[in-house]
């Protein structure tokens, strides 16, 4: 057909429109959304009036709810738009992501609820500190919790700036400025007056809009191939320009010894990291009881994996729709596929059905984004204020409404720090802090916390090397990784003084953390004390004792 200059006019104009339209709905879907947590903030601030309120949401929280809210911190935008989008580009490979998040619950289940549950009352250092000396234990622990939370503070804002300046059309970078801004002000907002109960129904929310927004693209993908998922698959090989490889394990890879030792590596920072997370730990001491923490972390496996069973539909489906290219041509690393999948299914970008889902999952994705951060600074500040102000600074002398103000001052500090580095890292990828944030966590605190539970002669020295020898071994890799110089895609081009090939250090500093923390409890002078760890071994089984 011969396309007149009318006509030819005719069609910017037209996706000029349906372009304007899509973002003043996506924006107003964005003010709905914010304007919901805001009335449930203001409604949970009403309800902190002691420590235990601030920090736990008076362990008020049932089974259920609570694994919705963890289901709702664990699903971030890394997994609803990252792993979809990776699938889209590279098949099955992307789908190995899925499976060492998911993988990593078990670990969380068998070896940490409900020990940690009963065994602690705020955060993680109250597990490490409650056999040890408590100060040193303390200052370490509560200063690798702040920073494996603000790195991946960082890494969501910055995401979140990205993928709203993506979703608005701006090529400038101030809505992407503007989103980090506004992204940060609100997560202060809501731990400051909302504490552990405003956020915990953020999530509540958002974990059931993300699960409804991802089962109705499952379906409509569905039902554009009639419900065959092998015509899907096909299509998508086909369509992704590699064919059948397209499926098979090597495409995101390769096939050499240093690609399959790096996604080892990145496996088991998944996979370990998860348990070592500090706004993951936090939320077992929501739930009035042990029981009801493990009956938690098996309603969240139960979400989780069918969250991640359906981007197996949304990432091929992507491709198959779409096709790798016209995915890549908007976004290299893939992270628009499920906005422009949503277009697609709705009737393409100048029909109102495909204008209205495209806000719609963008509107899903910011409110992700938003849950996520709050979690992320509630847990930092908790670690400030309970580990290093009142436990250290003060001794434990410090009441609970002084101890409140400084969590709330410390939620001030810590959100203002992550928006400085978030504009500073606007041009930035920011991969490597998700990374190091799992490998850290991996390296640092998983050891320490597995060490404290089932191991009788570990003792303080052996937490400190355990969390400050996983801490620096992990970072001192990633600066020297590809990642940093030397790599397809660095943080500093131009130079190149790289000497680590992987670009994640977790099959390294994991064993580095676990050497380190047996090393020096096997050097130290000051032995463990048998009776701290029999009363902790008791309280950790039974629940004898617990807050």
């Amino acid at each position: 057909m011969t396309m007149t200059p009318s006509s030819a006019s005719a069609v910017p104009l037209a996706e000029a429109a349906a372009g304007g339209n899509h973002r003043m709905l996506t924006i107003g879907l964005f003010v709905g959304f914010v304007a919901v947590t805001l009335v449930i903030t203001v409604w949970a601030s009403r309800h902190n009036r002691t420590a235990n309120d601030f920090y736990t949401g008076g362990r008020s929280f049932s089974a259920a709810q609570n694994g919705l809210a963890i289901a709702g911190d664990y699903m971030s935008a890394a997994s609803f738009l990252g792993i979809a989008g990776l699938i889209s580009l590279v098949g099955y490979d992307g789908f190995l992501y899925s499976i060492g998040f998911l993988v990593a619950w078990l670990v969380v289940l068998m070896l940490v609820a409900e020990l940690v549950r009963n065994c602690g009352r705020y955060t993680m250092a109250d597990v490490l500190a409650f056999r040890m000396s408590r100060r040193p234990v303390r200052t370490a622990a509560g200063a690798s919790s702040i920073v494996v939370s603000i790195l991946y503070l960082v890494a969501q804002m910055v995401g979140a700036g990205s993928l709203v300046a993506l979703l608005l059309g701006d090529g400038h970078g101030s809505a992407q400025t503007v989103t980090i801004v506004v992204v940060g002000a609100l997560m202060i907002v809501y731990v400051t007056f909302g504490g552990m109960k405003g956020t915990t129904w953020i999530q509540i929310v958002k974990a059931g809009l993300l699960m409804a927004g991802a089962v109705l693209l499952t379906v409509l993908v569905l039902v554009r191939f009639h419900g065959d998922v092998n015509a899907m698959l096909h299509t998508a090989a086909q369509t992704s320009g590699k064919g059948e490889s397209f499926l098979r394990p090597g495409l995101q890879y390769g096939t050499s010894l240093t690609s399959r030792i790096d996604f080892i590596s990145l496996a088991l920072a998944l996979v370990l990291g998860t348990a070592g997370l500090p706004h993951i730990l936090v939320r077992f001491y929501t739930v009035p009881t042990a029981r009801a923490a493990r009956r938690s972390v098996m309603w969240a496996i139960g979400l989780i994996g069918a969250f991640y069973l359906m981007t197996i539909a949304l990432g091929f489906g992507a491709a198959a729709v779409l096709g790798s290219d016209e995915i890549r041509a908007s976004n290299a690393a893939g992270n628009t596929a499920l906005p422009l999948l949503a277009r697609e299914l709705g009737g393409g970008g100048d029909s109102l059905g495909g204008v209205v889902l495209l806000a719609v999952i963008a509107a899903v994705a910011f409110a992700t984004i938003l849950a996520v951060v709050a979690g992320l600074t509630l847990a930092s500040s908790a670690s400030a204020a309970h580990d290093l102000y009142a436990s250290v600074i003060h001794k434990g002398r410090a009441s609970e409404k002084e101890e409140i103000a400084a969590a709330r001052l410390s939620a001030i500090v810590i959100g203002a720090v992550a928006i400085a580095l978030s504009l500073s890292a606007q041009k930035l990828n920011v991969a490597f802090l998700v990374a190091l944030a799992f490998a850290v966590a991996a390296s640092a605190n998983l050891p320490t916390i597995l060490f404290t539970l089932f191991w009788r002669r570990f003792n303080t020295r052996g937490t400190l090397w355990a969390i400050y020898g996983g801490l620096v071994s992990s970072v001192v890799l990633v600066v020297f990784s590809p990642v940093v110089s030397g790599g397809k895609n660095p943080l500093v081009s131009g130079v190149d003084f790289h000497w680590f090939p992987l670009e994640n250090p977790g099959i390294v500093s994991i064993p580095i953390g676990f050497l380190c923390g047996w090393i020096g409890t096997m050097t130290a002078k000051v032995p463990a004390d048998p009776s701290k760890y029999a009363e902790m071994e008791v309280r950790s089984l039974t629940g004898a004792g617990a807050y």
